[in-house]
């Protein structure tokens, strides 16, 4: 019987032997036995060979589209698009409908641009007080001592800010920017010391909206007393060939307000009482008691814009000034002229009234107020009145 691993005619004939039989009986042993497949097995095995394409699997093509929206070819053979080409294409739906949504809603809701137009210009009163009885003298500690001034800050520090809460259009930051160059302008036209002796201006100018600088310039180079020109309605400034400022720690007192005058305009209105000491200027007549007062009550209304907010400017609106002691012939646009210690009244103004009070300051019916007297001989207060 032959057995698996023998020829199929049997062994032929001529070989055998010892050798051979050695080997046929080795080949059939079961060392060998485990890796010899019977013909049912063979006949049964299938046979599959795959094509070129299938042994590729999913290597990559050897040539790459070069395709604009992908960084990769097509599928193989396929004609349908690779990955990198559906992911451009697919950015291409993102642009084109966040481009059609932006569209849309720009014709549903347009934007308007907030006004822009310029400036408007300056309107001032500049009103001298008249003193009523011969103008005290003295060292500038003790006269300050003795008037309505003697609890005022000093400098800067008299011009405080007010709590801030927002309003409907305005943010608390924005708020504080206006009111931070609002007392900048007070600080800047009202005690720098260049400012006050008609040396400088520009600390002021700086601080303006572009549209008002024509009209500024021109008050300062040819001050007139027309409401619009007056230097004394943009600053504080003292006439050099009357008086000079005798102390620069200069008392201050007053108040700082805002309100939202429309959707992009805010406003802050400053009341400020500023007394100066001051003495002749060289080579003018001096008292043997040598400085005097001289109190400025300034009301001023600031706009700003958002424009201004963001550049750190603003709009003088309005000035309401009154000054004294004054004589009611001078006129204060160009710089105030002191009436100083020792020299009494030479005119008398309609009536009087207070620049150390506070709240609304009275407006003068006239050209002249009278600053007169409230307290003891000696102790002289200065009251603007119109």
């Amino acid at each position: 019987m032959a057995v698996p691993g023998d020829p199929p005619n049997g062994t032929p004939e001529g070989t055998g032997g010892a050798d051979d039989e050695f080997r046929s009986d080795d080949f059939r042993s079961d060392e060998y036995r485990s890796v010899v497949f019977d013909e049912d097995f063979v006949r049964a095995a299938r046979l599959q060979e795959y094509s070129a394409q299938e042994r590729m699997g999913e290597h990559a093509r050897a040539v790459r589209s070069r395709s604009i929206w992908s960084g990769s070819g097509s599928g193989p053979r396929t004609g349908t698009p690779g990955r990198g080409a559906r992911q451009g294409m697919l950015l291409v739906l993102l642009i084109a409908t966040a481009f059609s949504a932006a569209v849309y809603m720009g014709l549903r809701n347009p934007y308007v641009p907030p006004p822009d137009g310029p400036a408007q210009a300056l309107s001032s009163t500049v009103v001298p007080l008249a003193p009523t009885t011969a103008v005290p003298g003295g060292r500038p500690a003790d006269l300050y001592a003795k008037s309505p001034a003697a609890d005022y800050r000093v400098g800067a520090a008299g011009i405080t800010l007010p709590a801030v809460r927002r309003t409907q259009h305005f943010t608390d930051v924005q708020i504080v920017t206006a009111l931070s160059v609002a007392k900048d302008y007070l600080v800047n036209s009202s005690l720098d010391p260049d400012v006050l002796a008609g040396s400088a201006n520009r600390p002021v100018r700086v601080l303006l909206d572009p549209d008002q600088l024509a009209q500024f310039d021109h008050s300062m180079t040819s001050p007139a007393g027309d409401g619009r020109h007056a230097i004394t309605g943009w600053l504080v400034r003292f006439d050099p060939a009357t008086a000079v400022v005798a102390d620069s720690r200069v008392r201050v007192s007053g108040t700082l307000a805002y309100a939202e005058v429309n959707p992009d305009v805010l406003e802050v209105i400053t009341d400020h009482t500023f007394v100066y000491a001051v003495r002749p200027a060289t080579g003018a007549p001096a008292a043997a008691d040598g400085a005097s007062l001289f109190t400025v009550r300034r009301e001023l209304r600031l706009r700003f814009d958002r424009h201004d907010l963001g550049a750190r400017r603003l709009e003088l609106a309005a000035a309401y000034v009154m000054a004294g002691p004054q004589d009611c012939s001078s006129d204060p646009a160009g710089g105030f002229r002191p009436v100083l210690a020792g020299a009494g009244p030479t005119t008398v103004g309609p009536s009087a009234s207070d620049p150390y009070a506070t709240g609304e300051p009275r407006r003068a019916a006239g050209l002249c107020g009278v600053l007169a007297p409230s307290a003891a001989p000696g102790e002289t207060s200065v009251s603007p009145a119109p």
